[in-house]
């Protein structure tokens, strides 16, 4: 694994002619920021408010996936599902795009599609490389993002600067696939270790402690995490979070869970043991599915650790 340090300062030496299909939430922005960063985007998505705004910030908007990726330099996909990735792949990506071409997914997909959405491309002289992204809608509009690569050598250097200029990290995981798992893996970490913190600050109040002298001592002890002294899942402790603005904002639960869903089937396929992580799913099922809070932010899951 190698963290990039320098991309920054790279990027900023060739413009390259980019298409972007996936204006969503996360892609909106990123397209944006390649725009920002001097890059000509082609920009595609289906919904025409999502068009209007990518071409009111330096995109040029076009009116098919196809368009977005004929005669481009790189062509990067952010879409919700597996399902999605490979039919913009099968039917456009490898159609449209000239030998040569880079090709970034910067979806949160399953393994299995990674890798075989990149064994189409290279079968085809493109360069695959998988770059699920961490970080969430405010990293995505800010530039901030953490790209964890899947990829060769060379499609990792090709991709580094064009990732730099949407995010302030980016990381070589591995071949390809590897990206796509090391964000499974951590989105799992995350998942676990919000709930274990939300029913921590819950004990804590029931056991009568002030929560912010609780976070006070906490997060300079052994119990320690990004979830708490980050993303505290309690209002008005720690720094600005979703919490603060009635869990509105951030990274949706149902989001979460759908990554948790596809470390459950990660896990299963790899035959590794995940209790915590399985837990985990389990909760954020029932938090975003059975009591219908999707939309919220993850870490609002505390509220539904309240008992009273």
């Amino acid at each position: 694994m190698r963290l990039s340090k320098n991309a920054k300062a790279s990027g900023k030496d060739a413009k390259m002619k980019i298409g972007f299909i996936g204006l969503g939430n996360m892609g909106g922005g990123m397209a944006a920021n390649l725009a920002k960063a001097g890059h000509e985007v082609h920009a595609f998505d289906l919904s025409g408010e999502a068009l209007a705004r990518a071409g009111e910030a330096g995109c040029h908007p076009v009116s098919d996936a196809a368009e977005a990726v004929n005669n481009m330099e790189v062509v990067v996909t952010m879409l919700p599902a597996g399902a999605h990735v490979r039919k913009v792949y099968e039917y456009e990506v490898i159609i449209n795009a000239n030998p040569g071409t880079l090709v970034i997914d910067c979806s949160t997909i399953d393994v299995d599609s990674a890798r075989d959405v990149a064994t189409m491309a290279e079968a085809k002289g493109l360069v695959p490389v998988d770059a699920p992204v961490s970080g969430g809608i405010a990293a995505a509009n800010g530039g901030t993002l953490t790209f964890m690569v899947g990829g060769s050598d060379d499609g990792f250097k090709r991709a580094e600067p064009i990732l730099a200029d949407m995010g302030k990290a980016v990381i070589h995981a591995g071949g390809n696939g590897a990206g796509q798992a090391a964000k499974i893996c951590n989105n799992m970490l995350l998942g676990a270790s919000m709930v274990a913190t939300c029913e921590t600050f819950k004990m804590a109040e029931k056991l009568g402690l002030d929560l912010q002298n609780f976070y006070d001592i906490s997060s300079k002890a052994s119990g320690q995490n990004w979830s708490m002294t980050s993303y505290c899942p309690v209002p008005g402790v720690g720094p600005q979070s979703p919490a603060d603005n009635g869990y509105e904002g951030g990274f949706a639960a149902a989001l979460m869970l759908k990554d948790l869903r596809l470390a459950m089937e990660a896990a299963e396929s790899a035959g590794a043991d995940v209790p915590m992580g399985a837990e985990a799913a389990k909760l954020y099922e029932q938090y975003a599915e059975a009591q219908g809070q999707g939309g919220k932010d993850f870490s609002g899951i505390i509220n539904m650790l309240d008992k009273g």
